[in-house]
């Protein structure tokens, strides 16, 4: 079957067309998407081979952002360029050899009293024994073996086989060796190898950090060139707003870590498990990585708290304390500290995290956030990079006009009067009407008359924003109070519109809302139906087929006090309008007459000429503009009616 082609004439170059089997002016088929696969491809490779490389660069400048705030206090008291960039790395350097130190004395003093509990681990090894049949896995034997062992010396001594009893005993042969040069070499080579590499990689940090902040504008306007001279205001607040979400992301999460580990530290020490500082400051440490690490950091203070407690309370308490530690600052502390400092959609979060993961190992799990951060500030700001905002932001993928379009499409009524609640939350019936119904079914007339959409489509979409203008939590008919956003516009409170009687009761007139001639008309008259009874005025709506030239005459008109005509396909002065307004107008018998709903900035709008011969009272943009021009008429009509002393009752 052949594909239709969606564009219109004059919508791109020659050899362009919109739809499946996308095909560029060359004529290559896909070309585009082939070309972003093949870039996307060798950058994952650059990234895997680069990854010595990249991986300390990428640890400077993440620690340079979270030194800068300290280096520019520093250069504020006038310490210098490069004193203020090597002070806060020096410190930063004690801060990790302090750290180092405190683990490593805990972890020996840990080691030393493991022999203590060995009691209270075979105590314990026999308990899960009898629970378990004695089918317990032969690792976690030989794991609790091991602890067991640990503080004791090096292995088993060796002991002569027994000698039998007929048999005298057998010498045993002693070797002596001496010491040399080579083995100590040897020896030194097995022990000091493994600790270069990554001693390197962290000089090599320190070093580049250093010259980051030494060079820190000079990197900025490197940036700026790259990223796009040509637009110095979008170039500048990508590198501001990347550089200020990430020195502030990281500040946070460093003072929410430290809080997590001192607070886990205080409740071992209280609960009575060995060596509480170790486990705070392991906390702290691994909390750094995403989503797990706080869980992680649990495994060993919980087994250490079940291999030295007489029972299971002291296992139990100490789980008890992670867990709920971790969910009151998960959930109640980081939002309001965080905010939306990050501006990440938490599956972009999870999604980072694995791919970084499986590129650069564990370093890149605790790396994946704050890339991800950067990538998608980027992409607010470079129009090149905009896809990186839509996958990673944390913003909507659709705008409220596009999303409510797609559910209409989707035949979804449900999702779209959620969205249209969460919308009312905080504006008023009459701004989404404009904002949002009127803009969404503006597009959908438009792929109606380009063809798009079926005669299916169109009968669905229509019964959809009719019960969509109806529903209670939308339009919902004529409220006996006006919401608070309403009632700010007409100068009453809430407690002031409360008692109000129906909208028959307060004023004869009613006005005829008319629907144009294309699919959708009919809604906007509902939509101004619903506006003006909200009110206390009677809007009927009124079918295009109800004031053809055969049927204007069975048009019923009692009661009626003007006409307003919508249409979601104006433009410009289209004589099918005339023609239909001259006709209610003979009707009506000369009452105003209201028409639009004309694109904003449409030139016939500014056409004073053109208004006048189009014939109606009104001509207007929006819902808005309809309804206060319906309110306007009904004040001067009930002004001109009014007894001498009678009030005018026009909300």
């Amino acid at each position: 079957m052949a594909e239709r082609d969606l564009g219109h004439p004059g919508d791109g170059p020659p050899g362009t067309t919109i739809g499946r089997g996308t095909t560029t002016p060359g004529g290559a088929p896909g070309s585009g998407a082939l070309a972003g696969v093949v870039i996307g491809v060798v950058a994952v490779a650059a990234l895997s081979v680069g990854r010595e490389v990249l991986i300390p660069f990428v640890l400077a400048v993440l620690l340079s952002f979270v030194l800068s705030p300290l280096a520019a206090a520093l250069r504020r008291l006038h310490c210098g360029r490069a004193l203020s960039a090597t002070l806060p790395v020096v410190l930063a350097v004690a801060i990790m050899l302090l750290t180092s130190a405190v683990i490593g004395t805990q972890i020996a003093a840990l080691v030393a009293r493991v022999p203590q509990y060995q009691t209270t681990i075979s105590a314990k090894v026999g308990t899960l024994e009898q629970l378990t049949g004695k089918v317990l896995p032969a690792r976690f034997n030989a794991l609790i073996q091991r602890f067991e062992n640990l503080g004791t010396p090096a292995g088993p001594v060796p002991r002569a086989p027994p000698q039998p009893k007929n048999q005298s005993p057998q010498p045993v042969p002693v070797v002596i060796t001496h010491s040399s040069t080579a083995s100590a070499f040897q020896i030194a080579q097995r022990v000091v190898t493994p600790v270069l590499g990554p001693l390197a990689q962290f000089g090599i940090v320190l070093v580049v950090a250093v010259f980051i902040l030494i060079q820190k504008e000079d990197l900025r306007d490197r940036l700026i060139r790259l990223l796009g001279a040509g637009d110095m205001y979008r170039a500048t607040a990508a590198i501001d707003e990347a550089g200020r979400r990430l020195s502030r992301y990281f500040l946070t999460q460093l003072g929410v870590n430290c809080s997590f580990g001192v607070i886990i530290g205080a409740g071992l020490f209280l609960i009575g498990v060995p060596s509480p500082v170790l486990w705070g400051v392991m906390a702290a440490l691994l909390r750094f990585v995403p989503y797990v690490g706080s869980y992680i950091a649990a495994v060993l203070p919980v087994l250490l708290a079940a291999a030295v407690g007489e029972g299971w309370s002291m296992a139990l308490w100490t789980a008890g304390l992670f867990i709920a530690t971790e969910l009151v600052i998960a959930n109640v502390f980081e939002p309001m500290l965080y905010s939306r400092s990050t501006g990440l959609s938490p599956l972009a979060v999870i999604v980072a995290a694995l791919f970084w993961t499986w590129l650069w190992g564990p370093i890149g799990l605790v790396l994946s956030t704050p890339i991800t951060l950067s990538l998608a500030a980027l992409g607010r700001h470079v129009e090149g990079l905009a896809f990186l905002d839509m996958l990673l932001g944390e913003g909507p993928a659709l705008t409220p006009v596009e999303s409510f379009y797609q559910r209409l499409l989707a035949d979804d009524p449900d999702e779209a009067e959620e969205n249209a609640e969460r919308f009312l939350e905080s504006r008023s019936v009459g701004e989404y009407f404009d904002a949002v119904m009127r803009e969404g079914l503006r597009i959908a007339s438009r792929d109606a008359a380009r063809g798009v959409l079926t005669p299916g489509q169109i009968t669905r979409i229509r019964h959809v924003a009719m019960d969509l203008v109806r529903a209670p939590g939308v339009g919902g008919g004529a409220p006996p109070a006006l919401p608070a956003a309403e009632a700010e516009e007409t100068g009453e409170d809430e407690g002031q519109t409360a008692g109000r009687t129906p909208p028959s009761a307060r004023h004869p007139g009613a006005v005829l809302c008319i629907a144009g001639r294309g699919p959708f008309d009919e809604v906007a008259a509902a939509m101004l139906s619903v506006l003006l009874e909200r009110r206390g005025i009677e809007g009927r709506v009124v079918p295009f087929e109800a004031v053809t030239r055969a049927r204007i005459a069975e048009l019923d008109v009692r009661g009626a006090a003007m006409a307003a005509v919508l249409s979601f396909d104006l433009a410009g002065n289209p004589p099918t309008l005339r023609v239909l307004i001259r006709r209610i107008r003979e009707r009506l018998g000369g009452m105003p007459v209201l028409a639009g709903l004309w694109p904003a900035g449409d030139p016939f709008l500014a056409d004073a000429a053109a208004r006048q011969a189009l014939g109606a009272t009104w001509c207007v943009s929006t819902f808005g503009e309809a309804r206060e021009a319906v309110l306007t008429a009904m004040r001067d009509d009930a002004a001109a009616n009014r007894a001498p002393g009678q009030a005018v009752a026009i909300a």
